[in-house]
């Protein structure tokens, strides 16, 4: 699994619009050049943000981009969610074959059912529980925790000179 560019970038822009020490917004040319992509393409990705209540657009001369709810409010999740899509990350495509079938009906055997179970793919089943593990994470993490953390380590480094 690899989540796409467009991820990498929606994230990062949303660290820079937490970053911002000024009280307005960023517009679409600053925010292009600090991630090093072309307005138009960072266009497509924000306007998606903000479809979503991620990101809020200023409109005007000085208009730009800025979060529409606290960083502590947006997690990795949403952002992925937003970018890469709600579909699930597995799907059984087996569960009708034969090997699914024996083992369907010998798991039945020893529990020792009348009807084997039936639509169960075994593997979807660790892979959803893996998903659910990596979406938990992606959920406690937040744009905040990574300004934190950011903060921590520059404090950490002046302290030590």
């Amino acid at each position: 699994m690899q989540f796409s560019k467009s991820t990498d970038y929606a994230l990062h822009a949303l660290i820079h619009l937490g970053n911002s020490e000024r009280c307005n917004n960023i517009g679409i040319k600053e925010l292009s050049g600090t991630l090093g992509v072309s307005e138009s393409y960072l266009s497509k990705i924000m306007s998606k943000l903000r479809q979503d209540g991620i990101v809020r657009a200023v409109p005007g001369v000085n208009g730009g981009y800025e979060l529409a709810r606290p960083a502590d409010q947006i997690t990795f999740l949403d952002v992925i969610q937003v970018i890469e899509g709600r579909q699930k990350l597995f799907e059984c495509s087996n569960s009708s074959s034969r090997q699914h079938r024996l083992l369907a009906e010998e798991r039945a055997a020893q529990r020792e059912l009348k009807h084997p179970e039936k639509k169960v793919c075994l593997v979807e089943k660790v892979m959803y529980g893996a998903e659910q593990h990596l979406y938990q994470y992606l959920r406690e993490h937040t744009i905040q925790s990574v300004l934190d953390e950011a903060f921590k380590r520059c404090t950490h480094r002046e302290n030590k000179k």
